[in-house]
């Protein structure tokens, strides 16, 4: 009955239950965390790295597992219209405690002549946005010249840009939530911040929200993270309290 209510759902509101499976070269496909970014549904894979998710076009799925590579995917339409999503993960590599340093830092892809100086590097998403163009009300005064970037204010009128915009912001957020969980544990959440383990995930959301702590977790101290991680978990507990009552 449960399934059938977000079947029923899922149609009134334009989304498919997706069907999926997890295929890994090697590696444990079972409880691999799925998370649709845009409507909150969540589920778990199987033994079989089979699972169902409710999403559409333009949903992001975010794929985490302690043993395998964090993944994202953007559903396409092409994706809502076979009967089975194949999901390629990769097993993570354990790194070596020894790094080789490079004598010759002065040779590069920029003192080569392979790479300009002064390139950014984007991510995927952030890729899309400058493929895109991100229209702003001045570029008008391009029609005086005929250079107006007409692609760029479709985009905007359409709301594309708007929504790569907001799927950058959510690669930075998940970005820093890879941060956390790098650093400290389950058991520190709750045996030490004294967070309820079932109020661990949220806690999570909950301080990647809070600019300060965003600020502080990008200087790598890891006592002043702890710190602050303190506080928030104090303020976090009485929002827990005050819910409950």
């Amino acid at each position: 009955m449960f399934l059938f209510g977000q079947i029923v759902f899922g149609q009134a509101t334009g989304e498919k239950l997706i069907n999926g499976k997890i295929v890994v070269e090697s590696g444990n496909v079972a409880g691999v965390s799925i998370i649709n970014l845009v409507n909150e549904k969540s589920t778990i894979s199987d033994g079989k790295g089979e699972f169902f998710i409710l999403a559409k076009a333009e949903d992001l799925l975010v794929f985490s597992s302690l043993n395998l590579e964090y993944y994202r995917r953007q559903i396409e339409e092409e994706d809502l219209k076979p009967a089975f999503l194949i999901i390629k993960m990769t097993a993570k590599v354990t790194e070596l405690k020894e790094v080789i340093v490079n004598k010759h830092p002065e040779i590069n892809a920029v003192s080569l002549g392979i790479s300009p100086k002064g390139i950014k590097q984007r991510s995927q998403m952030e890729r899309k946005l400058y493929t895109a163009g991100d229209f702003k009300p001045i570029h008008l005064i391009g029609l005086l010249g005929g250079s107006l970037n007409v692609d760029a204010l479709l985009n905007a009128v359409n709301g594309r840009t708007t929504m790569t915009k907001k799927f950058i912001e959510l690669e930075n957020k998940l970005g820093l939530l890879e941060k956390t969980e790098l650093l400290f544990e389950e058991e520190y959440y709750i045996n030490t911040l004294k967070i309820p383990s079932e109020y661990v995930k949220g806690f999570k959301y909950y301080i990647v929200e809070n600019k300060e702590f965003t600020t502080v977790l990008k200087t790598k101290n890891k006592t002043k993270i702890e710190f602050l991680m303190g506080e928030l978990a104090l303020k976090y507990n009485e929002i827990i309290a005050a819910e409950n009552k």
